[in-house]
């Protein structure tokens, strides 16, 4: 097993990709700590994965509020010892033409996907520190490095990943922690529901790739930079987009 004994903590992982991660690190032999502001959600997640013989379990917080991340962070330090994977993959969009996007949208986007990454990322690094050793895993976007079409704030969100990406590498490699993104293509999950069928169409032709990504794709790329078989790789951003044409 490729985490086996290790502690992860999930953002975002009572749904989507973030389900998909904490089950496959489950499987991998880590336990997994789910935070999501989904509570319904989240403890269906972990109720089930703990009935198939997995170590899990929920915390409810949202990622945007700094005072919840350290009250839920200080809990799980003191319940599981320590963390020794953070990945941080909760995220929105709310997309809107820019003439037509809410100042209020576009707040909320940066809160969740930038702020968000920041505090968790704070809250759980000393802990990190302590033992010398960690992996961070952060969620950007081809929409960070490319730009796209009514994602105005959500692209900004993703861009800023990669710098904090490249930022932390630099400030926490000396400690031992690695700090890595994921920056996924179209995947097959919730959000891409919303997107108008000819617009799925035009992203199909600028696929190489015979087939949209899925949270497997996703989740597996967290599971690589997570384990020992990544422990060189250190600010670096993962493109999981089956070669998108950009």
């Amino acid at each position: 097993m490729r985490i086996s004994g290790k502690t992860a903590v999930i953002t975002g992982g009572a749904k989507g990709i973030g389900a998909t991660a904490a089950r496959i690190f489950c499987e991998q032999g880590a336990q997994v700590i789910i935070i999501d502001f989904d509570e319904q959600a989240g403890e269906a997640i972990a109720q089930q994965l703990h009935a198939e013989g997995n170590d899990a379990a929920f915390f409810k917080a949202d990622v945007a509020n700094e005072q919840e991340v350290n009250s839920v962070a200080a809990a799980i330090i003191e319940q599981f010892g320590r963390v020794d994977i953070l990945v941080n993959n909760a995220g929105i969009t709310m997309d809107a033409m820019t003439l037509k996007m809410e100042a209020s949208a576009f707040r909320r986007v940066l809160d969740v996907n930038v702020t968000g990454v920041f505090n968790c990322t704070k809250a759980f690094l000393p802990s990190m520190i302590e033992a010398g050793t960690g992996r961070i895993v952060s969620t950007s976007s081809i929409a960070g490095t490319g730009g796209n079409v009514g994602q105005a704030n959500y692209a900004a969100s993703k861009a800023a990943i990669i710098g904090m990406t490249k930022t932390w590498a630099k400030e926490f490699g000396p400690k031992g922690i690695t700090v890595n993104a994921v920056a996924p293509g179209f995947i097959e999950t919730e959000m891409i529901e919303t997107i108008p069928e000819k617009i799925i169409a035009q992203i199909r032709q600028m696929t190489p790739f015979p087939r949209f990504g899925t949270s497997e794709d996703i989740a597996n790329a967290y599971l690589f930079l997570a384990s020992d078989e990544a422990s060189f790789i250190n600010g670096t951003v993962l493109e999981v987009d089956g070669g998108m044409l950009k």
